[in-house]
């Protein structure tokens, strides 16, 4: 299938507006070496909220910085008993028709990479292989001091040792996995340590104030190269960490497609940005382009 002489356009500066029309997202696809970018919106109808679309955790939630946690014992305490509760129900959350399509595209060649800036592993419970967590995962927890890495899984179970019958009710979760929780019912949750040096534990994500690694960001820099296009999937690109990106693919002269339901900050880089809900356009998209559907994809 070959690409429609708008998704060769060069962007002018003007933002295009919202549309409804999926047919640039399925021929960029149709066409082969589409490099996924995705972010908090395609995880939302698995339950878990974003920060900046309606309803986002951010008019509600700080979340918390790498300065404060470091500089703080307090701040780690209050992180790690919100963390340790919102895990219970972050690791229940399962992946959705949009995470499902993505899958689908690679396992069918559509696909020359995929690039998340969510913690949460849905990508690879759909089956997406080689995936690029361009912020971490919060499935692994790694020691400031000696560098180890432990499984989030042993963290929990330590964790719930150390603060036997901790079982507060939280007014929400949000995307990084914390719970919401008052100083009240933190009150007096229990850190553990590092079991090699006793050091300070924190999750292997990039925290707000963090810097993406620079081998992280360059390996991303060289995914954009190979591809032929970008397809963003559900980031209001606000922060630098994933815009990045899509200004290193528009400079390029490769053709950019956003599917968010807001206007992004990445809008005037775009060809299109697609106003529909992820999960229907993805599964639309996938049954235009003769990929079989079964219910998952």
């Amino acid at each position: 299938m070959r690409m429609r002489p708008t998704l060769n356009w060069t962007p002018t500066g003007d933002l295009p507006p919202g549309t409804t029309d999926l047919e640039p997202v399925a021929e960029a696809l149709g066409t082969g070496g589409v490099l996924v970018l995705s972010g908090a919106g395609i995880s939302t109808e698995s339950g878990i909220p974003d920060y900046r679309g309606e309803g986002g955790s951010l008019s509600r939630h700080t979340p918390m910085t790498y300065q404060e946690f470091t500089a703080s014992a307090p701040a780690r305490r209050r992180y790690w008993a919100r963390s340790h509760l919102g895990w219970r129900t972050f690791g229940r959350a399962r992946p959705n028709a949009g995470h499902r399509a993505v899958a689908a595209f690679q396992r069918h060649g559509l696909l020359s990479g995929v690039i998340t800036q969510n913690v949460d592993g849905l990508h690879q419970a759909a089956g997406s292989e080689g995936v690029v967590e361009l912020h971490g995962s919060l499935d692994r927890v790694v020691c400031l001091t000696c560098g180890a890495f432990t499984p989030r899984r042993e963290l929990a179970r330590r964790l719930e040792e150390a603060n036997a019958g901790f079982a507060p009710v939280a007014a929400a979760i949000n995307p990084d996995g914390d719970a919401d929780l008052t100083d009240e019912q933190v009150g007096d949750f229990h850190v553990v340590p590092c079991t090699v040096c006793g050091g300070i534990l924190k999750p292997d994500v990039v925290f707000f104030g963090e810097s993406v690694p620079p081998s992280r960001v360059a390996h991303c820099r060289a995914l954009v190269d190979g591809a032929t296009s970008l397809l963003v999937l559900g980031s209001s690109l606000t922060v630098m960490s994933g815009l990045r990106f899509v200004r290193h693919a528009a400079q390029a002269g490769k053709p950019v497609v956003i599917v968010n339901r807001d206007p992004t900050r990445g809008d005037q880089h775009a060809v299109a940005r697609v106003t529909l809900p992820l999960g229907t356009a993805l599964t639309s998209v996938a049954e235009q382009l003769g990929i079989p559907g079964d219910g998952t994809l």
